[in-house]
Order: C-alpha cells, then structure tokens, then sequence
C-alpha cells in the first residue's frame, strides 16, 4: 500500500470566478486531502494567486495529468513539489560573515528547506566558514577587467550544481543584468537598509550622522535595477541618539540576517509569488 505525501501547489493565473472551485475539485478526484490553503485576487494586476499543501497516496504524474486540463484552460502557471523538498541553494558572499553564519546554521538545523551545495566569494575571507560547515568554497575574485569572466564561472556553477536558488549574503557586487534576467525570480538579496535608503557605502554611519530613529533590511529579488526587485520581507528596530555607530552595526546586521533567512524559506517553500513588480507572500 502506498503512503501519502505531502505536496505543494502554487499557482497565479488571471483572475476569474471558480479558480478554487476547480483546483480543489481535482485534488478530491485523486484522494487528497488539503492541509493548507491560501489564496488572494490582486485588484491592481486581476492576478489570482493559491497556494494548497495536501496529502495523496497518488505520485506527480499523476497529479499533474490530473490538474493539466484546468492548467490549460484558466492559463496557469503552476509549480508543484514535495513539501519535504530542500533547494538546492548557491550563496554568494565579501567579506562580511553575519548572514551566510545563519544560513549554514539554520540549514545544518532544519529550519531552512535548503541545501547549500556551495559558497561562491570575491574575497577568501569567509573560506573557512564554509569549511567548518563543509560546504565547497568558490573563490571567484571580480575586478572590472574579469567580470564577465567572472559572471561566466557563476553561470558555470549554477549549471554544473542544478542550482536552484542563487542568495546574496551581504555580496557587495552588482550582477549584470544578462545573470539577472537568466536567473528570474531566483537569486534573493539582502539589502542593507529598510528601503528607501542610505545608498552607497557604510549606510548605518549615515543614519547614525543623520540621526535616524528606525534602521533595517529588506530582502528582494534581484533585478536589473539595482536594489528596486520585489520586496520578500522587511524589519526594522529602534535606535536613540544615544547609541554609538557600533551598536547600529550590530543590530543592522541583526536584522538583515534574520530578514535574509525567512526570505529564503519562505521562497523555499513556495510562499513568495511574483506579482509584477511585487510579491504575494503566503505566510
């Protein structure tokens, strides 16, 4: 006798009456039963978004043959998935250590449905991190002259690796906007700073000079527009003029690794959903 798996299904398709109705209604036909279930109509892109984990003793050919019709006619675009499934994830990382030393130990702890399968840095600083957790560190250095070269051994590893999900953790170089668009939807940023922001270098000693009240990250998409792809998640903490510069370093960092690491499980698991220049984010 066969055991039920549990999947998940996420879908956006134009908006319409009978979109629940019919996927539902398919999963009854094959025996599932529906664990979690979330949906929302976008009224600014008519957009209809649904994500439904369930149990079935049926395998994915089945399942899939069995929504293809409804897939077909209400123009879907659908991704399915065992929901034990782990990406398989490359990070990307400088010199500043707080948000892969998070990754690697929420992965290594089972909070984060990924398998980092390498570190890629533009320095050797953060080498021995990898090491330690026994993850294949990827020493690409980037100069204006190597760039592409450099671009082109990224792309090669994404290929060689079956990367699924590329994460830039404090990665303090811009991608070209080829990788951008190739990598759609799957390469994750941590921003230093609740957008909009103090741009250009040591941020938090700009607001620490202005005498800002809040500070924060914000984790997007990466697109070709610098630090403008869709917001995934967003935090932020107070801050007094009476703090010094170092303590805003090391709740900023706080922060990013945090907002950093509930992005990418929630992209992980199918919660995060492009909507345009947006997400729709089922937590």
């Amino acid at each position: 006798m066969t055991s039920d798996q549990e999947w998940v299904l996420s879908l956006s398709c134009p908006d319409r009456g009978g979109i629940v109705h019919a996927v539902t209604g398919v999963l009854v036909d094959i025996d599932a039963t529906i664990t979690e279930s979330q949906q929302f109509g976008s009224p600014d892109t008519e957009v209809f978004f649904l994500r439904l984990q369930f149990r079935t003793a049926a395998g994915e050919d089945v399942i899939r043959e069995a929504l293809a019709p409804v897939v077909r006619r209400l123009s879907m675009d659908l991704e399915l998935h065992p929901a034990s499934r782990r990406q398989r994830t490359l990070v990307m990382v400088s010199t500043a250590g707080h948000c892969l030393n998070t990754l690697l130990f929420q992965q290594e702890s089972g909070s984060l449905p990924i398998d980092i399968v390498g570190v890629v840095g533009n320095h050797t600083d953060l080498a021995p991190m990898a090491d330690f957790h026994g993850v294949p560190f990827h020493h690409v250095p980037v100069t204006p002259d190597t760039k592409d070269a450099a671009e082109a051994r990224l792309l090669e590893l994404v290929d060689s690796l079956d990367v699924e999900l590329v994460v830039l953790a404090r990665y303090m170089q811009i991608l070209s906007p080829t990788v951008c668009e190739r990598m759609r939807g799957r390469v994750i940023n941590i921003h230093h700073s609740f957008l909009p922001s103090f741009k250009g270098a040591r941020p938090y000693h700009q607001a620490h000079a202005r005498g800002v009240k809040i500070i924060g990250a914000t984790a997007h998409y990466v697109t070709s527009d610098l630090d403008e792809g869709p917001i995934i998640e967003q935090d932020v903490a107070r801050v007094t003029h009476a703090q010094p510069v170092a303590d805003f370093v090391q709740q900023g960092q706080e922060i990013e690794a945090s907002v950093l690491a509930r992005a990418v499980r929630w992209h992980a698991q199918g919660r995060a959903i492009l909507d345009g220049g947006r997400t729709v984010v089922f937590r």
